[in-house]
Parts: structure tokens; C-alpha cells; sequence
């Protein structure tokens, strides 16, 4: 049965003058000034604002027509909110005062309307509304910015954004963790690389901190899952190199190959922001030459190549922490890496620098030049901390290989001869006839004069060989001299200085290089810096 309430609400209408007894004035600042008719049971039985402006209590209710006045200050911007508010109060209980909210941002002006009006429930209503409908971006940024000033009545609306405990935090990482690394079926993979990045978020410390702080349990955790992820890799690579070439289903593993490179890049770096890494280093050292293997046995061709850069960006990674000391291993494996590694690099990247220029889109190939950067720093730390007797052997290798230009060792080259050239003098307390270098092994006096010679003529007929244009042949020319004079400054023997001078008066006078045979003047220099 229809309530008494509900019966005068029905038989009045807001803006009916005829039978309105209160006039609400809504007036703004900018001088907007909106006359609604309404009847004051209405408005005392829905507002606390109205109730108290026209109980007897109040002085300054004003007389117009014989009807009461109530004034009502708002923002222009929020007078249209005021009306729908004044409308709400004569919708009937059975109906829905939802219904007039029509999306989030009028839902939000109602709300603050209502608010300032003292209306519970009108505002009990768009909380509901808020609190069940989904938001965009920018209106839950308004959200934000509105109902905390609000009180308890509108915390609802924030319980989709409250922080949550601690292990319900640890519950879901360690949930998203285990799938992330669980390799799952390509038809997954989108879900997958969700998980990734999202794990990766959490633990990144930007204008917040991380969301989660891993204890021992976490890291424990953590290693499990990547060392099983690990474990599935080597037995792909085992089962590769089993395979005959000849299976048919090369591309299938190849495919199955990127998937597990790019899980363990991506490894990589959850273990790094926690700290962990060594575990991944020994392993990824131990199956280095049997990846490089398999990517060497493939074409270079789409995915493949792909594939190929992506072991690349692992390597680094691996490089890097070895190079910086982030893990410390044994000098035979840090060699290892070196050896195994530097061919494959050097070889690769022309090859990827020219599928990058001529791929149609450009971007398939692109690898970061940040990244190979990087690589070749790892490079130059591993192999300044290697023995010196291993580093003259890089060292002399690359400067006789036709990649000299990447990785470019020319930084490692220079500190080795000075070096090789101060040794004798910094350990003269072991009264030794050889030269002292490193920390764990001696080059003799050939071997300094070996490397000298090969240095120089290796790299200028590399060089010279390249240039094919008359002023190339000139730059060079310098460039060859300045090198030579420089590597031969870190030379203390007479009879070394003498060799290296004949290797250097040949190769200019070598008429096939110049078009000038060496003039009286260079050569002045060089035997003068020779004897000096």
C-alpha cells in the first residue's frame, strides 16, 4: 500500500508555482541567479540544508509572493547538479534514483550536490551507483581528488583502490610468478607476458615504492621457479643437438627455443631487482656453447634471426654481471665466456645490421643501440680482468680479425699496454727478468714484441683494405702512425723498437697501400720516438 508520503509526493511537482510554497534560489558568482519552485515538506523531509533554512530557528528565510526563500550559493559549474538534486526529491520510493545518474562524472556532481544539501538518500544512492560501475582513467582520478573529503558515508566507492594486506600481496606474486615461468602454450602467451610485466611492475621502484619487499621464503621461491625454467631449457638445447638436422621439426624447436630465451630475459631481470643472479650466470655459462651451437647450426632467416638476437640481449645481461662483479667466478669460466662469445657477437652483427636496413618496416630486426653498447663494455671489463697473458691472446686475435670495428677492444688494448709498459716498475720488488702482468701470470719480452707487430700491420691492412677512395687511403695513412707511435711509446727494449720500426718502413713504402711511398720526414719521427 502506497505510503501517505509517497501519495503528496505525486500529487506535487517541482516548478509548479501554483501550488508551491518555497521559492530556491540558486545563485553563482558569475551572477546566475535560477528561480525553482517547490514545496517546503519536500524539501525539509529530503535535506538538512532545507530543513534547518526553514524551521523557525532560522531569521533570514525571506518572503517572495507570500512564499518562503531559500538561497542556495554554488559554483557555476555545479548549478545544473543542484536542479537534478531538487528533482530527485520527488521521485516516488519505488522508483530508482539511479536511474538519473547517467555515467560516473554526473553520478560524481550529484554526489557532491547532494552533499553540501545534506541529503543521505540521495547520497546513499550514487555511492551504490559509484561503487558498482567501472571507471575510466581520468574519472577515477576525479574520484580520488572528490570523495575522501566526504567521509565514512562515501568510503565504499574506494574499496576497488584500498591497498591490500601483505600476504595477500605475496599470494598473488607467488601465483604469477609460477605461471610467468611455467612455459606455458603459445595460445597463453599474451597471458604470460601479462604476468611478466606485472611482476616486473611490482618490484620496480618508481615515483612509489615496490609493492612487494621479497624476504628469504620470496627468493627461495623465486630460484625454484627459475631454476626449473632453466632445467626445461637445457633439455631443449640437449635434445637439439641429439636431433637429427634432417627431423623436420627444426622450426618447431627454433620456435620453442625464442619462447624460453625470451622467459629467461625477462628472468633476468626479476632476479636481478631481487638480487639473485648467480645462479642463472653459472648456468647460462655452462650452456653458452651448446646455444651457440644450435643458433649457428640455424639459417638467418625471419624468427630465426630473432632468435639470434634475443640470445644476444641474454648474453649481455649475463656479460654485464660478470664484467661489473655483480658475480664473481673463476677466471677458467670468465675466459670461457670471452671465447665463446666474442666470435659470435662480432660475426652477428653485421649480419643484423643489414637484415635491420633491409627489412621493409625496420623494426622487426632492431636491436637497441644502447644495448650492443653495453655488450661491448661487458666486454672490455671481463677481459681487462683476465690474466694478461689471456688478454694479449684476445687481444692479438682481434686485432688480425676482419671485425675489428665491433666489438671495438680498443679501450682494453690501451690499458694492457700501459700495463704491460709500468709492470716492471710497479712489481720491482720481485727482482724478475721478465715482465710482470696481472695478478696471476708473466709475458715475456716476445711476446710483447709479437703483439706489437701484429697489431700494427693487422690493423692497418684492415683498415687500408676498406678504403677504397684517395683521401680514405690518406686518413689512414695518419691514423697508422699516430697508432704506431702510440703503441711504441709503451715499449722499453731496443731491439723490439727496432723490429716494429722495419714493419712500419715496409708497410708505408708498401706501394699496393699508398700512393706515396714514406717521406724523410715521417720517417725521421718514428725512428727518433723508436730511440728515444
Amino acid at each position: 500500500m502506497e505510503s501517505p508520503e509517497n501519495k503528496t509526493r505525486a500529487s506535487s511537482r517541482i516548478g509548479d508555482r501554483s501550488a508551491s510554497d518555497v521559492v530556491v534560489r540558486l545563485r553563482t558568482q558569475e551572477g546566475r541567479d535560477d528561480w525553482v519552485y517547490c514545496h517546503s515538506h519536500i524539501l525539509t523531509n529530503n535535506s538538512k540544508y532545507f530543513a534547518d533554512r526553514l524551521s523557525e530557528n532560522w531569521p533570514t528565510c525571506q518572503i517572495i509572493d507570500s512564499r518562503n526563500c531559500v538561497e542556495v550559493y554554488c559554483q557555476e559549474s555545479d548549478l545544473d547538479y543542484h536542479v537534478s538534486v531538487l528533482r530527485l526529491f520527488y521521485i516516488s520510493e519505488d522508483g530508482s534514483m539511479t536511474d538519473i545518474c547517467h555515467g560516473v562524472r554526473n553520478a560524481l556532481g550529484i554526489l557532491r550536490a547532494a552533499n553540501e544539501l545534506g541529503c543521505p538518500q540521495i547520497i546513499a544512492a550514487c555511492v551504490d551507483y559509484l561503487e558498482a560501475v567501472p571507471w575510466e582513467e581520468a574519472e577515477e582520478e576525479e574520484i580520488l581528488r572528490i570523495i575522501p573529503g566526504m567521509g565514512a558515508q562515501a568510503e565504499p566507492i574506494l574499496a576497488r583502490i584500498q591497498p591490500v594486506n601483505t600476504s595477500a600481496i605475496i599470494k598473488i606474486f607467488l601465483s604469477a610468478i609460477r605461471f610467468a615461468t611455467s612455459s606455458p602454450s603459445s595460445s597463453m602467451t599474451d597471458l604470460k607476458t601479462s604476468a611478466q610485466e606485472q611482476l616486473e611492475y611490482m618490484l620496480t621502484e618508481d615515483d612509489d615504492a615496490p609493492l612487494l619487499t621479497a624476504d628469504d621464503n620470496i627468493k627461495s621461491e623465486v630460484r625454484e621457479c627459475v631454476k626449473s625454467l632453466l632445467a626445461r631449457f637445457q633439455n631443449l638445447l640437449e635434445s637439439s643437438l641429439c636431433e637429427p638436422k634432417e627431423s623436420g621439426s627444426g622450426v618447431r624447436k627454433m620456435q620453442s627455443l625464442h619462447s624460453y630465451l625470451t622467459d629467461l630475459s625477462w628472468a633476468f631481470q626479476i632476479l636481478a631487482k631481487l638480487d639473485i643472479v648467480r645462479e642463472f650466470v653459472t648456468s647460462w655459462v655452462e650452456a653458452s656453447e651448446n646455444v651457440v651451437k644450435i643458433v649457428e647450426q640455424t639459417d638467418t632467416e625471419g624468427e630465426i634471426l630473432e632468435s639470434k638476437l634475443k640470445v644476444i640481449e641474454v648474453s649481455s645481461k649475463v656479460l654485464e654481471s660478470i664484467g661489473y662483479g655483480t658475480v664473481i667466478l673463476p677466471t677458467a669460466k670468465r675466459l670461457h665466456m670471452v671465447k665463446v662469445w666474442l666470435p659470435f657477437v662480432r660475426a652477428m652483427k653485421p649480419v643484423i645490421d643489414s637484415a635491420s636496413a633491409d627489412s621493409e618496416d625496420g623494426l622487426t630486426l632492431k636491436m637497441d643501440g644502447d644495448l650492443w653498447q653495453s655488450l661491448e663494455s661487458a666486454f672490455v671489463s671481463v677481459i681487462l680482468g683476465l690474466p694478461s697473458a689471456d688478454q694479449a691472446e684476445i687481444l692479438t686475435e682481434w686485432l688480425q680479425n676482419e671485425h675489428i670495428r665491433y666489438p671495438d677492444l680498443t679501450e682494453a688494448f690501451e690499458v694492457w699496454c700501459y700495463r704491460s709498459k709500468v709492470a716492471k716498475r710497479r712489481l720491482a720488488l720481485l727482482g724478475a727478468s721478465t715482465v710482470a702482468i696481472g695478478a696471476s701470470g708473466f709475458v715475456n719480452s716476445s711476446v710483447l714484441s709479437r703483439l706489437g707487430v701484429v697489431a700494427i700491420v693487422s690493423f692497418s691492412v684492415t683498415q687500408i683494405n676498406q678504403a677504397n677512395m684517395p683521401t680514405s687511403r690518406t686518413y689512414f695513412r695518419k691514423l697508422l702512425f699516430v697508432f704506431s707511435a702510440k703503441f711504441c711509446r709503451c715499449l722499453q727494449s731496443s731491439p723490439i723498437r727496432a723490429n716494429l720500426f722495419r714493419a712500419i718502413t715496409l708497410l708505408f713504402n708498401w706501394s699496393s697501400f699508398f700512393s706515396t711511398k714514406l717521406t724523410e720526414i715521417e720517417g725521421s719521427r718514428i725512428l727518433c720516438l723508436l730511440q728515444s
